[in-house]
């Protein structure tokens, strides 16, 4: 096998025989030199190893493997997700309670994100710096054939958990569905290790690309509790060649993320049942109009160009940081200057009593695309208490919502392109999703404008639900920048509704 041989097969095998026999002897000795109770060790020993086979050594079966990897999933999910609203909620807290004078306000909002990612900055590169970035392009060369080292360990794992962990609690515009993606990969990687010792199938190359492609379905399943969509995208942009075999696989692992993630809240946070996770409740009747339509397409060619400027500006961004050497250079030696230039400005113009009253700057990601989706129009006279609240941090007294939308999309756009650059572990799906849902939403507020009664057809008047507008928005444009048509099913599973899946459709 290895090109070489010290002893003849035949000869080999006679001293095999010759030392097994020798040690089948010597264990009959000691046996019958046993006391009564070591007798009862060993069958105790052998009713532990008959459970074991029977009980956990099954998790070699594919069944058993996916479901726990979906369950793993499902709590790293959980956990993390808790832990950003730890750090959201102190930010705030430290902002509004602790402080009362501007100066000391601001320095207030600005210290808690300047830590968390200088932390995470030195944390990834002491640890594994493989866990720096999204992980998707890694996810695709690995599952394309190529080894690439360091990039699937436990090392790489805790790394990537705790660093995006720390890079999302600061605030900056990142997301995170690319780090799942790479977590889910790592944690099907050390699982199919672990059943290795066991289940000599799992040594199989094939088979432990069967089971990543499993896993980056699971990665996205539990990050947004959209297992149908976690699939498809995964299909759409970790491979090139996807074998159908995989297909069960891939979505039972993501439904049993899914479930249990959804399930953890309703345990845990106190929610009432198994809900969306940006729960909508658009009006089921008359949700659009076949006019709309032709807004909807127009919708759609403004995102596809703001999608393409968005990677041409990042490509030239990354680009440009790389020609400089000089820059780079000095850099690489002052490892936490640059993190911590992006993260003091970008927290500086988000300063809620600065240039962040003008973009909902005191919201964290889930509040800000909750409401951006919130089924009340914005430019009506009377609202009730949980509209004002809702529309609050959307105005100013000197400024209306629309100016306060533009500057959030600008405001996202720029530092989201900017923030991905630093070594930490970020994703960019989120970024792009409320870039998209802003944009809607403005789309939608300007059709209620222009028709404050609804559109005519007929007999029947469809209100204008300026809420749909940015679900469409939202969907056309992460799609346009991540080159998926899965979002669309993303974007229902996330609502909980499918009455814009036409509108939707057409967009994207």
């Amino acid at each position: 096998m290895y090109g070489k041989y010290t002893k003849e097969l035949g000869a080999y095998a006679k001293e095999e025989a010759k030392r097994a026999k020798k040690k089948s002897v010597q264990e009959v000795d000691e046996t019958l030199g046993k006391p009564r109770g070591r007798l009862y060790n060993s069958k105790i020993a052998k009713v532990i190893g008959w459970a074991w086979r029977n009980t956990f050594a099954r998790l070699g079966e594919d069944w058993v493997f996916l479901a726990l990897l979906g369950l793993i999933m499902a709590f790293l999910s959980f956990i993390m997700d808790h832990g950003i609203s730890m750090c959201n909620k102190g930010r705030i807290w430290l902002y509004r309670d602790l402080a009362t004078h501007p100066v000391v306000q601001y320095l207030a909002w600005v210290s808690l994100p300047f830590c968390l990612i200088l932390f995470s900055a030195g944390f990834v590169h002491i640890v594994a710096p493989q866990s720096i970035g999204s992980g998707i392009p890694e996810m695709k060369t690995i599952l394309r054939g190529v080894s690439l080292k360091e990039y699937l360990t436990f090392r790489t794992l805790v790394a990537k958990v705790i660093g995006l962990t720390a890079t999302l609690g600061s605030g900056l515009p990142l997301g995170k569905e690319g780090p799942f993606v790479h977590i889910a990969s790592i944690a099907a990687t050390l699982l199919s290790k672990l059943v290795t010792s066991f289940q000599s199938i799992y040594e199989n190359e094939s088979r432990n690309t069967e089971m990543l492609a499993a896993a980056c379905a699971a990665g996205v399943a539990s990050c947004f509790g959209a297992p149908i969509g976690g699939v498809l995208f995964s299909i759409e942009v970790t491979t090139v060649y996807f074998a159908i075999r995989n297909y069960w696989r891939g979505f039972f692992t993501a439904v049993c993320g899914a479930t249990v993630f959804r399930l953890l809240a309703v345990w845990f946070q106190k929610e009432d049942t198994v809900k969306a996770y940006f729960q909508t409740n658009f009006t089921m009747e008359f949700p659009f109009d076949p006019q709309e339509l032709v807004v909807f397409s127009l919708m759609g060619v403004v995102c596809g160009i703001g999608g393409a400027a968005y990677v041409w500006s990042h490509r030239q961004y990354v680009l440009f940081m790389r020609k400089n050497k000089k820059m780079n250079a000095f850099l690489q030696k002052n490892r936490f200057l640059y993190p911590g230039i992006v993260v003091l400005v970008a927290s500086s113009v988000s300063f809620p009593l600065g240039l962040g009253r003008f973009m909902a700057g005191d919201l964290n990601t889930h509040d800000q695309v909750s409401g951006l989706f919130s089924n009340f129009t914005w430019t009506k006279d009377e609202l009730t208490v949980e509209e004002s609240e809702v529309l609050r941090h959307w105005t100013t007294k000197s400024t209306d919502h629309f100016i306060c939308l533009t500057g959030f999309i600008f405001y996202t756009f720029i530092f989201s392109i900017i923030a991905s650059t630093i070594p930490v572990p970020s994703g960019s799906f989120i970024p792009v999703f409320k870039i998209g849902a802003a944009l809607g939403r403005i789309a939608g507020e300007l059709m209620h404008v222009i028709f404050p009664q609804g559109i005519h057809h007929s007999e029947f008047t469809t209100p204008i639900i300026p809420g749909g507008y940015a679900a469409v928005g939202a969907a056309a444009f992460s799609g346009a920048v991540t080159h998926t048509i899965s979002v669309s099913v993303i974007v229902f599973e996330m609502t909980g509704q499918i009455t814009h899946i036409i509108p939707i459709m057409v967009s994207l």
